[in-house]
């Protein structure tokens, strides 16, 4: 291991962030945001408890006493008991001690049930309506993002603001209660000695400031390239196959030691900074038990106070630094979840994917479907299509046939209003799709994919993903019509066998006959092919050929061509290059034109 690695104090001084450049090897800065509204919005997911609020708080004011009044009766006791040697008087004071703490110990452990009740359930509704948005944001968000990162203010971040919640609420009130307490009863007993306890706090208050100033930058930081970190590692692990095929072994560790590197520097920083404050305050709180010791020692040879008072100063002092220290390691904590909760909540505040507002219900299609001069691009300085026109009667089979790069998918993309066009007009039987209610048009899409997707479950239950009250039959008979249900009845469960989220345990071919069980069984208007045959065993795709046959008959369908040979039988074919239509007509139209489509069949 490097020493780079092995000795974190070799890192030189981080630049406080201050700027949205980065710089490559050290951490990214950003500009802080707005920690005061964001606690704001914790406070309204809290105050829907503000029944078990009002009881915590109020058990926080009991234990908060409570623990003022011990030491302030064993003040009591040297100076009345002690001094006069009343052993009744001593007894019947540690009887009331005896049960001072018996109280002070029930009021924490109820205040600490309660807050832990209120912090899970608004947890738990900041979780559901995180994911909740997660769903309904439009895929041009998702695209654009890592999934791990996303994944990580669902559980890192989260799960910090729970942590603060679950404890650092309770504290932080005891603490601030506690310093209020000490200071009144400290001014009743001697004004002299509470002025000179109170010396030390200017000093605290500069050095907290000094220093929270920098760790609450940096404690973003961290969740920052903490949430970097573990897209990294979601990226990495689901594309194992991919780094292994290519040797990048090295490379991904070379780059993950990038990014780590940068998570330990933020982290290094956030708890380097938040270490002074401890010993900082232990210090100052030293400092002022010796100037109590000796100031008070002075004012007791003269009278001026009794050593029970000089007792009381030297236990309140410890508390009176006590609740500061407090304050200072959990306003470190209560940071890092705000800077988590920010991550949270900048989700929550992207514009989920929405109707228009006189948008109309889509009813049952026929799948007329026309692009009228379509443009679109992703980037905003070139267009990815451009001024595509075509029309598709119904119960035609269209095939999008181009290069990579060409506009296939992205056809697909504005017809599943999954991205909007940035000029023309598409639309499907008369109606244009940018008018219509997008779940309306979409449930009348049945998409089968080259890249299949299949969920942790049972096969039942994936295919039943197509249409969630389909009965048994159902289910089963959408399975025979894809040509699926001889391959499930052979395994061990059948129908019942359990699939982890890859598929894993059934072939790739045997994935797609599922996939087009589930849309058999959804029975869509229209559909969506992405040509499913490729690198499947010719026994396998004669049956998913068959499949599709039988899916497509009566429904218009586009089909992603990868190989010219199977759209032959295609209605119309559309030759894309360069985002925009090269060619269009049938297969014997295109072959006799000899065209573009003519040299790319010549040369498959």
């Amino acid at each position: 291991m490097s020493n780079q690695l092995t000795r974190p104090f070799r890192y030189k001084r981080i630049p406080l962030p201050d700027s949205d450049t980065k710089t490559e090897g050290k951490i990214v800065k950003t500009k802080p945001k707005n920690w005061k509204s964001t606690i704001k919005r914790i406070w309204n997911y809290l105050a829907v408890h503000k029944k078990y609020i009002v009881l915590v708080i109020f058990m926080i004011f009991l234990s908060s006493a409570l623990s003022l009044l011990g030491p302030f009766l064993v003040g009591m006791a040297i100076d009345e008991f002690l001094v006069s040697h009343d052993v009744n008087g001593l007894f019947q004071l540690l009887i009331y001690l005896f049960l001072i703490y018996v109280f002070y110990s029930i009021s924490i452990w109820l205040q600490n049930f309660w807050m832990i009740g209120v912090a899970q359930k608004t947890i738990y509704a900041m979780r559901l309506q995180l994911f909740t948005r997660l769903q309904k944001l439009p895929i041009s968000y998702l695209d654009k993002r890592q999934h791990g990162e996303l994944m990580s203010r669902l559980t890192n971040d989260i799960e910090n603001v729970s942590t603060t919640l679950n404890s650092s609420v309770i504290q932080i009130i005891s603490s601030i209660l506690t310093f209020i307490g000490i200071i009144v009863v400290m001014v009743w007993l001697s004004p002299i000695l509470t002025v000179i306890t109170l010396v030390v706090v200017p000093l605290m208050v500069f050095g907290m400031k000094w220093i929270t100033r920098r760790t609450s930058l940096f404690f973003k930081e961290q969740q920052k390239h903490l949430g970097e970190v573990n897209g990294y590692i979601e990226e990495t692990i689901s594309g194992q196959r991919i780094v292994k095929a290519f040797s990048k072994e090295e490379y991904v560790v070379h780059a993950f030691k990038g990014k780590s590197e940068r998570l330990r520097g933020a982290g290094f920083w956030a708890q380097t900074y938040s270490g002074f404050i401890p010993k900082l305050m232990n210090v100052l709180n030293n400092m002022s038990f010796a100037f109590i010791a000796g100031i008070g020692g002075i004012l007791a040879f003269n009278n001026l106070i009794t050593i029970g008072v000089i007792v009381i100063f030297a236990e309140y002092s410890r508390q009176f630094t006590r609740p500061l220290n407090d304050l200072a390691n959990q306003f470190n904590t209560l940071l890092s979840a705000v800077a988590g909760a920010e991550r949270v909540f900048e989700v929550i505040d992207e514009e989920e994917e929405r109707d228009k507002v006189n948008a109309r219900e889509l009813s049952e299609i026929k799948g007329d479907v026309s692009f009228e001069n379509v443009s679109f691009s992703y980037e905003d300085d070139q267009n990815t299509i451009s001024n595509v026109s075509f029309k598709v009667n119904e119960g035609e089979t269209v095939a999008l046939v181009g290069p990579t790069g060409a506009g296939k998918t992205t056809i697909i993309n504005l017809l599943s209003k999954f991205y909007e066009p940035v000029s023309g007009a598409i639309t499907v039987d008369g109606h244009d799709i940018t008018e219509v209610k997008i779940g309306s048009l979409r449930q009348q899409l049945g998409f089968v994919l080259q890249d299949t997707h299949l969920f942790q479950g049972s096969i039942r239950e994936n295919i039943r993903y197509g249409r969630l009250d389909a009965s048994d039959e159902e289910v089963e008979e959408a399975a025979k019509q894809a040509n699926a249900h001889s391959f499930i009845t052979s395994l061990s469960n059948g129908y019942e066998t359990v699939l982890d989220q890859d598929g894993s345990g059934i072939s790739q071919g045997q994935k797609q006959l599922l996939s087009i069980a589930r849309v058999m069984l959804a029975n869509p208007s229209m559909l969506i092919l992405d040509e499913a045959t490729s690198s499947i065993d010719t026994i396998t795709e004669i049956k998913i050929q068959e499949a599709l046959r039988r899916l497509m008959k009566g429904k218009t369908s586009f089909v992603i061509a990868h190989r010219l040979n199977t759209i032959k039988e295609a209605n119309q074919i559309i030759v894309l290059k360069e985002g925009k239509l090269f060619e269009k007509g049938s297969h014997d139209q295109l072959i006799s034109e000899r065209g573009y489509y003519y040299d790319m069949c010549s040369r498959s």
